[in-house]
């Protein structure tokens, strides 16, 4: 018995040292610094240096800040950098628009860059991150693709989508050159709160509010369009995947801008811009807007049965609805808005019913509208990220899609040139 209990305890604390060390403390009973692995993504076209420079293990300790320095080859210019992480949709970047940045080493994580013929940046302007509200945790932003000489030129509003709950302005920048590169166009990509508490936020965002933050863009955007070259009064609108559903709720039902709040009281169900100029009333605000989104070109999205992500006790079927632009669409003859769909026949995420269904109840209401399958795409090909499978993607489908969008874009905005 004596023997058993002996054995017992050497056991027990041989498990509580093995925990002990394996708790980063040393056999001295040291704390042991933490570290973490870094993969450096072997960047094509271009070159990586980091300071201080990863160590042959590819370890750094907890807290290390990496300078990282990216350089294009002759030819080519700088695209983003980046980290990444593992994420919901696979690996996930965190991009900087400056070929010098920084990353804190506080996980395991890839660093690269990512660089694109010089020639794809040539005859517009790109202004980064220009803040327009911050209703929570995360500070609202935007990129503005002006354009050489541009002067009152129609403005094409894009929202980015990743589930209403990742990714952001960035990863719609690839649309955004294609679109703004013949001249004719300013650009503007959009970002907006993710749903839930994913932003940090202590009280969850709703579909309500990432509708109002694009409604907020959009009148921030209209304020400034003449700083962009912008007409404030020719706005378009696009979007993929949850920026589809966004940019079509937006576009068909601007009639609910309000301030009577969304849901406080039965039936009523409005949309208060994240953002407001100084000195304009609401019913200014949804006037102006009503009349500035003359078209919409949804991809791949959701226009029926969203979640509206509320823990109200009161939500019901109504309020599903109020988020949904297929329960939301005006009378043509009170205001038309043209629309252009996309979606990809091998999209596993949206069913073609999906989208034939919006696309009869705008042509239902009078609307002027035309749904295009892409064959052979799948789910996001208007999507870019610095890694070349999605470059080749956007690439094989984005490229040619985008055009075809902008022919539907010329066709409302430019129509004697047709």
């Amino acid at each position: 018995m004596k023997k058993l209990l002996l054995f017992t305890f050497i056991s027990g604390f041989l498990i509580c040292c093995t925990g002990f060390l394996s708790n980063g403390f040393s056999a001295t009973g040291a704390e042991q610094p933490v570290t973490y692995t870094v993969t450096i993504d072997q960047p094509v076209n271009g070159n990586l240096t980091l300071s201080p420079a990863l160590p042959a293990d590819g370890i750094y300790p907890e807290g290390t800040v990496v300078t990282v320095t990216a350089k294009p080859d002759a030819g080519y210019a700088f695209d983003a950098g980046y980290y990444s992480v593992p994420g919901r949709f696979g690996q996930m970047y965190t991009e900087f628009a400056t070929p010098t940045f920084t990353v804190t080493i506080d996980q395991d994580k890839h660093i690269g860059a990512s660089f694109i013929e010089a020639s794809a940046l040539e005859g517009f302007t790109v202004k980064h991150d220009i803040v327009f509200a911050k209703p929570g945790v995360k500070t609202l932003k935007y990129d503005v693709f002006t354009p050489d000489g541009a002067k009152n030129l129609p403005c094409i509003v894009i929202i980015h989508g990743g589930g209403w709950s990742a990714n952001s302005e960035d990863i719609m920048r690839g649309l955004a050159r294609e679109l703004v590169r013949d001249g004719k166009y300013v650009v503007v990509s959009i970002d907006y709160r993710w749903a839930g508490q994913l932003d940090g936020d202590e009280t969850g965002n709703t579909m309500a509010n990432l509708i109002e933050d694009c409604y907020g863009a959009i009148v921030h955007i209209m304020e400034h369009a003449a700083e962009y070259g912008a007409d404030p009064d020719k706005i378009a609108v696009t979007g993929d995947s949850a920026g589809g559903h966004l940019s079509a709720a937006v576009a068909v039902m601007a009639h609910k801008i309000g301030d009577g709040g969304f849901g406080k009281t039965p039936g009523v169900f409005e949309y208060m811009p994240s953002y407001v100029p100084a000195g304009k009333s609401i019913d200014q605000v949804r006037a102006e807007v009503m009349s500035a989104i003359k078209a919409a070109a949804p991809s791949y999205g959701v226009f029926a049965g969203l979640n509206t992500y509320t823990d109200d006790p009161a939500a019901d079927s109504t309020w599903t609805q109020a988020v949904s632009p297929i329960n939301n669409i005006p009378n043509a003859a009170d205001r038309a808005v043209p629309h252009y769909l996309t979606r990809g026949s091998r999209d596993g995420l949206i069913r073609h019913e999906m989208v034939q269904t919006y696309l009869d109840a705008l042509v239902a209401a009078g609307h002027r509208a035309e749904y295009i399958q892409v064959g052979g795409a799948g789910h996001a090909f208007f999507d870019w990220k610095p890694n070349e499978q999605t470059k080749a993607t956007f690439k094989k489908y984005g490229v040619y899609y985008a055009a075809q969008m902008q022919l539907f874009y010329d066709s409302v905005f430019y129509p004697e040139r047709l």
